[in-house]
């Protein structure tokens, strides 16, 4: 009986309820509105329509990135190289190429300006997180390996990098971009090391608490922070006007001394809050996200990109504090699952695999290969034994410290942002990405094989 009361009351209700409404509708019809004419739907069926797109090409973008992600895991690689070559395969070489129709479809101009924000917000997020994780007890050691290794390491790809400009500026630049910052920028991109993916290469083959792994993470972490530093330079000198390039050089100096100064005993003080319970974790996590946007925006505003900002303020929260963990648990999933392949897709519809065509732009991409794996592995390998590494030692610091992946892709979409890249010679550098990031693992296997890590 109560059932049946319930129901029948519920019925009431919804008759009552559309009874009124014919009541007011009747009504309504003879009110005349006042604004002009605007075509019916057409704002609502144009948003509808770009989510569609975006919602769809999400989809395909974790579903490639996460299937070729598991195929390399499988072949005992890192999976991000999988990644970067989903967002290849979706872009413009193969999709593009083979099911233009299908490409078109999943990926409409109108897609991209969302998937660009999309993944530069990725991106700022990651590079918090590369701060986040980057151990700032490796950067103070007193042993003089690590910092005269990590420094040879971007020294030798550098000059070489600038000197290989010499070549590649008459062809493969405009008249808009100066030989100066296209040397530069040729230089920095030569000497880029994936802190993340070494990182993870050694802890899949248990050497991060080796002697080898304990000096290529410092290594590694030396490396972070200078290439970064000097992008931040190289950015500042590409995007200032002559006569404001030293004030962009004193703004991103005030901006790191605020940093070191004020914002790191805040986020000392705010460690200890949270690990007392004096704090929601909630409260802090918005708190953190807070500051590496508004560090993020302070950059970008200075000239030297957002994701400087976002990397500094990851770099001053203790990386082994319950901050840092809850922050990193809460933050790693989404950005690595969801945000990067985005990222990787983005990059791969800017790069043309076709635009290097012929024998003269295949030996110049195989040229900026060897360059970069000899200026990295030969300054490594230098500097280690010189330090006083032995020859195998040596060998396996200068190959981990070939590894450059999606760090070597952020810079590299900078420099197409900034017009200091050409389509041509973006497509080449990502091939390099990928070659010597894929070439690490199977010749760090060779060189270490029948060798137990030392401790």
């Amino acid at each position: 009986m109560n059932k049946l009361r319930t129901a029948l009351i519920y019925t009431a209700m919804l008759a009552f309820s559309v009874g009124i409404f014919f009541l007011i509708q009747r009504y309504g019809r003879s009110l005349v509105a006042s604004g002009p004419r605007t075509p019916f739907g057409t704002a609502a069926t144009s948003g509808g329509d770009v989510l569609t797109h975006v919602l769809l090409a999400l989809v395909v973008i974790i579903v490639a990135a996460r299937a070729l992600g598991a195929v390399f895991r499988w072949m005992n690689q890192p999976p991000v190289i999988g990644e970067m070559i989903a967002g290849i395969l979706l872009g413009p070489s193969l999709l593009g190429r083979v099911a233009p129709g299908l490409s078109a479809h999943v990926f409409p101009s109108l897609v991209v300006p969302f998937l660009s924000v999309t993944s530069q917000v990725g991106v700022i997020l990651f590079m918090f997180l590369v701060g986040l994780e980057l151990d700032t007890g490796l950067l103070r050691q007193r042993t003089r390996a690590p910092v005269v290794i990590s420094h040879a390491s971007i020294i030798a790809p550098f000059l070489l990098g600038a000197t290989l400009a010499l070549w590649l500026y008459p062809s493969l630049s405009s008249q808009d971009v100066s030989f100066t910052q296209f040397a530069l920028f040729i230089g920095v991109s030569m000497s880029v090391t994936a802190f993340p993916v070494l990182a993870r290469i050694l802890t899949d083959r248990g050497m991060q608490k080796s002697r080898i792994g304990t000096i290529a993470l410092a290594c590694a972490a030396v490396d972070d922070v200078t290439a970064w530093c000097l992008l931040a330079f190289v950015v500042s000198v590409a995007r200032a006007q002559p006569e404001r390039i030293f004030a962009t050089l004193g703004l991103t100096a005030a901006f790191i001394i605020v940093i070191f100064v004020l914002v790191r005993p805040a986020a000392l003080w705010l460690v200890h809050k949270q690990a007392t319970n004096r704090l929601a974790a909630q409260s802090t996590f918005v708190i953190v996200c807070a500051a590496l946007l508004l560090a993020a925006l302070a950059t970008e505003r200075i000239g030297i990109h957002a994701l400087f900002g976002a990397f500094l303020i990851g770099v001053v929260v203790p990386h082994d504090s319950s901050l840092a963990q809850d922050v990193r648990r809460k933050l790693e999933d989404a950005v690595v699952a969801l945000l990067l392949p985005v990222f990787f897709v983005f990059t791969g519809l800017r790069t043309q695999i076709g635009l290097v065509h012929g024998s003269r732009n295949w030996l110049i991409c195989a040229l900026i290969i060897a360059v970069a794996s000899l200026g990295k592995f030969g300054g490594s390998f230098v500097a280690a034994r010189l330090t006083g590494l032995s020859w195998r030692e040596a060998a396996s610091v200068g190959i981990l410290m070939n590894t450059r992946g999606l760090m070597e892709l952020i810079v590299l979409n900078v420099g197409l942002d900034l017009g200091v890249l050409s389509p041509a010679l973006f497509a080449m550098f990502v091939l390099m990405a990928l070659v010597t990031t894929f070439a690490t693992t199977p010749i760090l296997q060779a060189v270490t094989r029948g060798r137990q890590p030392a401790p």
